[in-house]
C-alpha cells in the first residue's frame, strides 16, 4: 500500500496529492491563492483563487478510471448546484463583490505523473 492504510487513507492521500498539484499548477499560471477546503453546510469548495479581478471557484476531480467518463464527467448537475450554494455562502460571508467563475481541474494519471487539464469556466451560476 502506497500512502496509507486502507483505499479510504488511499483515496484521500490521492485526492490530496492532486489539489496540491493543481494549485501549484494554477499559481503557475498567474492566479492567486485565497482559501482552500471552505466548507459551509451544503456545500465545499476545494480552490477560491483570483485571477485579475475575478474570484475563481476551482472543483478539483481525480479520476483514475476513464470508464464512467472521467473527472470532468462527475461533476453534475447536483454537484454544481452544491458548488454554486458554497461559492454564494462564501461571497456573502466575505462581503465580495467581484465577478466570479466557476472552472473545472481533472486531474488524472499519465505516465506516472498527474496530468493536469483545466477547464475555465466550466459551467456558470444560474
Amino acid at each position: 500500500m502506497l500512502f496509507g492504510k486502507g483505499p479510504k487513507a488511499d483515496r484521500l492521500t490521492t485526492g490530496q496529492q492532486a489539489e496540491d498539484s493543481v494549485l501549484a499548477y494554477l499559481q503557475a499560471q498567474g492566479l492567486a491563492l485565497v482559501q482552500r477546503n471552505y466548507r459551509c453546510r451544503g456545500g465545499e469548495i476545494d480552490l477560491i483563487m483570483r485571477d485579475g479581478g475575478t474570484i475563481v471557484f476551482v472543483e478539483v476531480r481525480f479520476r483514475s478510471d476513464l470508464r464512467f467518463g472521467g473527472a470532468l464527467a462527475s461533476v453534475d448537475f447536483h454537484k454544481q448546484a452544491r458548488l454554486i450554494h458554497a461559492a454564494s455562502h462564501f461571497l456573502a460571508t466575505k462581503r465580495i463583490d467581484r465577478p466570479t467563475r466557476f472552472d473545472v481541474a481533472a486531474v488524472s494519471p499519465d505516465q506516472g505523473k498527474l496530468a493536469i487539464q483545466w477547464i475555465k469556466d466550466a459551467f456558470q451560476a444560474g
